[in-house]
């Protein structure tokens, strides 16, 4: 009867213990599931093609399951940025100063051989040589919370030259850029990364009248609510991909030179540039 008694209450002992392994397995796998969203300074398509060959490789060395979340508009990602939606996000660094301090986001890695700075292009052929003469003209933004080529641009417009400007929201760079290719506008801020990356018949029609100060660029960013472990092991994945050729190859679609750790302390700055005047809640 002691025997019987003992084997019950080893056979009961390892039922639970079983059930409980198995409730954690399945936990831990509801939790692999997050969703990445990409700030949208490309078509949605565009950006699945460079974003979803990179977040594969960081699924197969992590094992964590990444969902990508398009957003048409930049100001539909700032939306749901700021709202805390994304588990992880790739997005400009004032933005996400803004969102760490009501959401907890904080940056895992970024480029750390370029530097962002906006840009502000006109035609080619277009008569305007210094940037006093775009007072009072129309240029387009890709939106009003564009760090570099919205905030930057429209800060030092105003506070530098002292110039007022109408502003044209686009919702891309490639939609800025084109207007201006296009003649609807006189000018268009953008950044110097999306402007390389932009076709020929594009670039080739634009010419630079002016370039904003250069801060750290944009971060993959990771929401507090994500356990430490988990960012851990995305940070390493995309760290690792960034060591190979052909992960060379994938960063340099976004675009990014190579990528490295990034830390808060260095995007601290970015909250006394005077931007908040300029940001649209």
């Amino acid at each position: 009867m002691k025997k019987l008694c003992l084997f019950i209450s080893t056979l009961i002992a390892f039922l639970l213990q079983a059930s409980v392994s198995h409730a954690h397995k399945n936990e831990e796998h509801a939790r692999s599931a997050y969703i990445v969203g990409i700030a949208p300074q490309f078509t949605i398509r565009k950006i699945q093609s460079i974003w979803r060959p990179i977040l594969n490789q960081v699924e197969l060395l992590s094992g964590i399951h990444l969902t990508l979340r398009g957003s048409d508009t930049i100001t539909k990602f700032d939306s749901e940025y700021m709202a805390g939606n994304f588990d992880f996000a790739y997005t400009n660094p004032y933005r996400m100063m803004l969102a760490q301090e009501s959401q907890g986001y904080r940056p895992l890695v970024r480029d750390v051989e370029r530097l962002l700075y906006g840009v502000l292009v006109v035609r080619k052929d277009s008569p305007f040589k210094n940037i006093y003469e775009l007072d009072g003209k129309n240029i387009a933004f890709p939106a009003p919370n564009a760090m570099g080529a919205s905030l930057m641009v429209r800060h030092d417009l105003k506070k530098i030259f002292n110039i007022n400007i109408n502003p044209v929201y686009t919702q891309t760079h490639n939609s800025s850029y084109l207007n201006v290719v296009l003649g609807k506008t006189d000018a268009g801020g953008g950044v110097q990364k999306t402007l390389h990356k932009q076709k020929p018949i594009i670039k080739d029609r634009l010419r630079v009248i002016y370039e904003t100060a250069k801060v750290p660029p944009h971060a993959f960013s990771v929401h507090s609510r994500v356990p430490e472990v988990v960012a851990k092991k995305i940070q390493q994945a995309l760290l690792a991909i960034g060591e190979t050729e052909e992960g060379k190859k994938l960063f340099a679609n976004v675009p990014i030179k190579k990528i490295g750790v990034a830390t808060i302390e260095e995007y601290r700055p970015l909250l006394n540039m005077g931007l908040e005047e300029f940001y649209v809640d």
